[in-house]
């Protein structure tokens, strides 16, 4: 938890957030990802300064337990002085016990944003999914907490000014824009008019920019003039000197199919599962991961 310090900015943690993304539809599958088609609503986490503390602690724990489908886990909170936001001890259950920083008692607004973290930790330790290293998965926490539906709290508790600053989570704020617009983009939603910090929608903008670009790569039909002509000299390079990886920054690379065939592979733009198709002029592609259909120019 960045309090008053330095928050980083940017994508350092995108290709790790990437394969998280990847890593949730081949675990849970297309049709149980697809079963949190509706976020967390933000009535159902608010909480004020006149709520009983403890109650209201409760009361948005059973709201996310219920949100991640965990009916027979119980959430027993408690606050304590700490270092970090939030901390959850996993064990066999069905009750986990989550310790909350001790500042969260007078900051109750982002209450629910902790909680939405330390709860998938517990759903991930329920699937057995976690990836190597500490920081690795704290990223696949954050991103399985976004892109299932409740990691937008985590960004609205963004907030930086000249004199201070608070972020929660291990990715950076555009990072967790970026998920939030990929699942946006998924499943059509409209996350815009959830945000009540002004730092944390910039930071959306910007994830969702980037989002729309993983859409607009080669040999994708969307992607651009400059795009396509860069596809399209490695493509010709590819065919005079055998299978090679394409150039700098491009996500494709060619190698060889059938008898004096090529074919391409690149990441779907909605889960990052590696596509192969044949290079044949216009194609359509349908990924068996996530189900996407692409219209391609390969």
């Amino acid at each position: 938890m960045a309090n008053g310090g330095p928050v980083e900015h940017g994508f350092p943690h995108l290709e790790t957030v990437r394969a998280a993304v990847t890593a949730l539809y081949k675990r849970l599958s297309y049709d149980t990802v697809h079963a949190f088609d509706t976020s967390v609503a933000p009535v159902d986490v608010a909480f004020c300064d006149q709520d009983d503390l403890h109650l209201g602690v409760q009361r948005v724990a059973r709201e996310l337990v219920r949100h991640y489908r965990l009916p027979d886990a119980r959430m027993i909170v408690s606050f304590r002085e700490m270092t970090h936001a939030a901390n959850v001890e996993l064990a066999a259950g069905p009750e986990y016990f989550i310790e909350l920083n001790d500042r969260f008692r007078t900051h109750r607004r982002d209450i629910g944003a902790a909680l939405a973290h330390e709860v998938m930790h517990v759903y991930l330790h329920r699937l057995g999914l976690a990836f190597p290293g500490t920081r690795d998965n704290e990223i696949l926490t954050d991103t399985a907490t976004t892109y299932l539906g409740a990691g937008w709290l985590l960004l609205d508790a963004y907030r930086e000014d000249a004199s201070s600053s608070q972020k929660l989570g291990y990715l950076t704020p555009e990072e967790f824009g970026y998920v939030v617009a990929k699942r946006a983009l998924a499943f059509g939603e409209g996350p815009e008019t959830w945000f009540t910090s002004p730092q944390a929608y910039t930071a959306y903008t910007k994830g969702l920019e980037r989002a729309r670009e993983d859409g607009r790569q080669p040999p994708l039909t969307a992607a651009g003039w400059a795009g396509r002509r860069r596809y399209a000299r490695d493509r010709r390079d590819a065919r005079e000197h055998g299978t090679r990886a394409a150039g700098p920054g491009a996500a494709y690379a060619f190698s060889a199919g059938e008898p004096g065939a090529l074919r391409v592979t690149f990441p779907c733009p909605t889960c990052h599962q590696r596509l192969r198709v044949p290079v044949r002029g216009r194609v359509r592609a349908r990924c068996a991961l996530c189900h996407t259909v692409m219209e391609c120019d390969t």
